[in-house]
């Protein structure tokens, strides 16, 4: 039986969601470090740490799930070869999200999340 799972669902359809998280995702991968609201950092760093602790693994199997999950080569590659080989030795905790004020247009609380 599987209890408190759930997930910010960010008043999207399944699809529509995985889409959204997955091109957050990229763009985080990519630049290494975004400004977004709080509740999406929050959900981010739930899914950018299960891709690069598999990226950490580095067989065949992970890259095929990075790749059906991420649809971007360039994006898998550079996790591989650069962003996990730096958490070779560290357990967890590869996101680090800060804080910042609310937004002046609607107030909704503001983050940045960077890779550590």
């Amino acid at each position: 039986m599987k209890k408190q799972n759930k997930q910010r669902k960010f008043s999207r359809k399944r699809d529509q969601r995985k889409a959204f998280l997955r091109s957050i995702v990229l763009s985080l991968f990519k630049y290494g470090k975004i400004r977004t609201t709080e509740a999406r950092a929050k959900e981010i760093s739930r899914l950018a740490q299960k891709l690069i602790t598999r990226a950490k693994k580095n067989d065949v199997s992970s890259l095929r799930l990075l790749n059906s999950f991420l649809k971007n080569k360039t994006i898998v590659k550079k996790l591989v070869t650069e962003i996990a080989p730096k958490y070779k030795d560290r357990a967890g905790g590869y996101i680090r999200i800060l804080k910042l004020g609310p937004r002046k247009s609607d107030g909704a609380k503001m983050a940045i999340i960077e890779l550590i």
